[in-house]
């Protein structure tokens, strides 16, 4: 798609940032970046912190500087949520690791009860019994002064809850369907032949908190640390993987603009009609 529209590919896969995660991420190689302009690939350090946040502000900064140069984009990946964190007008409340932890350390009674003080409407917005969600709620609400209701009542929030992009887009999701548990194993054997292994032992003294978590990196972290054997790390990616799968492919489903193409590895052909029905597509978001 790139090469026949003469577009940029953004990646929107979270981890790809992360320089020397390569076969973990099924990065795209050095040859093909050699013939093709890729951007949010090896941008910092796997020990950085790289917050959705942020990678919206890159992002976007990309976006605008192609659109000073009629250059199309074509968004490829990766992490629902940061795919709409670039093309709808996502907003990010402020977080401070100190509130956070004084947060944590507080019972989930008390935290609720805060909540539902300052917002009375808070429990038809957050779930209660999830600890996790309430206490970024009540972070939001210590250091923005925000309510749930509040949050949910602007009307940027409207527009993502419409699905109403910043940019014009066509948006094309291809679906394995067969994605199983074998295929998923099968994919895993041709990582670890390829090196996946010597790249964990490499990066894992110097893997930060986000990139710890990469399905993979963090289940052979811990085969290197001598936690578990190697079937069991084997296991434990091949299980995540396919929690991976069936969560993207639950978020994304939910998108109304995403026009769904299957794919099936004996029939390449649909690769061929998929562009040439993007291309149609995208004369008139040109």
């Amino acid at each position: 798609m790139a090469r026949r529209f003469h577009a940029t590919i953004i990646s929107v896969d979270s981890m790809q940032v992360y320089r020397g995660m390569d076969i973990g991420t099924a990065k795209p190689s050095r040859s093909v970046r050699a013939w093709v302009d890729y951007r949010m690939v090896d941008i910092c350090d796997p020990g950085e912190e790289f917050s959705v946040h942020e990678f919206q502000r890159v992002a976007r900064r990309h976006i605008e500087e192609l659109a000073t140069q009629y250059r199309r984009v074509v968004i490829a990946g990766g992490s629902g949520l940061h795919f709409r964190a670039v093309v709808d007008p996502l907003t990010f409340a402020p977080t401070d690791a100190v509130v956070r932890k004084e947060l944590e350390e507080q019972t989930l009674e008390s935290l609720t009860q805060e909540l539902i003080t300052a917002d009375p409407g808070a429990g038809a917005l957050i779930d209660m019994e999830n600890p996790r969600r309430v206490i970024r709620a009540v972070e939001i609400l210590r250091l923005a002064g925000e309510t749930p209701t509040m949050r949910a009542g602007t009307p940027e929030a409207f527009k993502v809850r419409a699905y109403e992009p910043l940019y014009p887009i066509a948006a094309f999701g291809i679906d394995a369907l067969d994605a199983s548990p074998q295929r998923v194993a099968r994919r895993l054997d041709a990582m670890i032949e390829s090196g996946f292994i010597a790249e964990v032992e490499a990066l894992a003294p110097t893997l930060g908190t986000s990139a710890s978590q990469a399905v993979g990196y963090r289940s052979f972290a811990r085969m290197i640390a001598g936690e578990i054997s190697r079937e069991e790390a084997i296991t434990d990616t091949i299980r995540a993987t396919n929690g991976l799968v069936k969560r993207q492919r639950t978020y994304f489903r939910r998108d109304p603009r995403i026009e769904w193409i299957p794919w099936h590895d004996d029939q390449a052909e649909r690769v061929e009609s998929a562009v040439n029905l993007i291309g149609k597509k995208m004369q008139w978001t040109s």
